[in-house]
């Protein structure tokens, strides 16, 4: 039994000497306070914040903005390091800075959770990459290039989706990621960001238009030609799934309307089909494409067509 113990005292002995060997060996300014001396910091951190909040009082913003930095780096376990952070964020923004303004209120939310500036941080950082996915949007449609590249203000609207899950917050910055991707043409990339906010929060505002347009982008790729007859039948799907999904939606009677047109797409389709096999001696594939037509459908010149077509193939 005192053998045991010695090994555990001398096994805590070496742990606690590597601790302490690797901050020694580590930058004052990159280390904060260990929480073994919160109550030491706090003096210290309270005096730094004052420098930073008399440069601040004074209009010296760069000198605010680094001191305030300093105070929620170094010492975060005292009172006044969460207002240290979000005030240096509040600089960051006013000087048009938004990458490091979105960084420090990113610090802020994962540092502070809970303390009383949490929900206004949130909200500002979900302003801020909203604002940049807005700028970014109207670039694309008037053919400038934007403040922030796409991946940047994807990565801010990521996070402002994982600072908040589950919120409207959440799904409002997912559905703004779709609809980047979807003005810069990047139709893959737009569907699975839609797709992702169905799952993810189905029940949320934006989902149903998420959906819809899930289809609308699918059959805009059709008529792109991009593997048209595939593309089709998943508009067609992503529609159907829509209207089940989302009965009274605004947008129900539009997806009825484009789902019907599929259809006549698919007819327009087979009878092009049929028509190729029949001038290229083909007579007996042709025949089943035409009657394939004449029966989905009705009284129509498609119908018509079809039916005079088979006449001149003997039928």
């Amino acid at each position: 039994m005192l053998h045991a113990m010695t090994h555990r005292l001398i096994a805590f002995t070496l742990i606690s000497s590597a601790a302490l060997l690797s901050f020694s060996c580590s930058s004052d300014d990159e280390v904060p306070m260990m929480a073994g001396n919160t109550r030491a910091a706090a003096g210290e951190g309270e005096a730094f914040y004052q420098k930073a909040k008399q440069a601040d009082d004074a209009g010296n913003s760069g000198r605010a903005i680094k001191l305030y930095d300093q105070t929620a780096t170094k010492y975060p376990f005292a009172p006044s390091a969460p207002q240290a952070r979000f005030r240096q964020a509040q600089l960051l923004e006013q000087k048009g800075d938004v990458q490091e303004a979105f960084k420090a209120y990113d610090q802020f939310l994962i540092r502070f959770y809970g303390t009383s500036l949490y929900s206004t941080a949130l909200n500002r950082q979900a302003a801020m990459a909203q604002s940049a996915a807005e700028g970014d949007v109207k670039s694309s449609f008037l053919g400038m290039k934007s403040k922030l590249s796409l991946e940047k203000t994807v990565e801010m609207l990521g996070k402002v989706r994982d600072n908040a899950p589950k919120s409207r917050t959440a799904s409002k910055a997912q559905f703004t990621i779709g609809e980047l991707y979807q003005a810069k043409g990047k139709a893959k990339e737009s569907i699975a960001a839609y797709r992702q906010l169905v799952r993810d929060q189905p029940d949320s505002p934006e989902a149903p238009e998420a959906l819809f347009r899930v289809g609308l982008i699918m059959m805009q790729e059709a008529d792109r030609g991009n593997q048209n007859q595939a593309n089709l039948d998943l508009s067609r799907e992503a529609f159907n799934d829509y209207l089940i999904q989302y009965p009274n939606h605004s947008r129900n009677a539009e997806a009825r309307k484009l789902v019907a047109g599929l259809g006549s797409r698919d007819l327009q389709r087979s009878y092009d089909i049929a028509v190729f096999y029949q001038k290229t001696g083909k007579p007996e594939s042709a025949k089943v494409y035409y009657r394939d037509v004449v029966k989905r459908t009705g009284s129509s010149k498609l119908h018509d067509d079809a039916r005079a077509r088979l006449k001149e193939l003997g039928e």
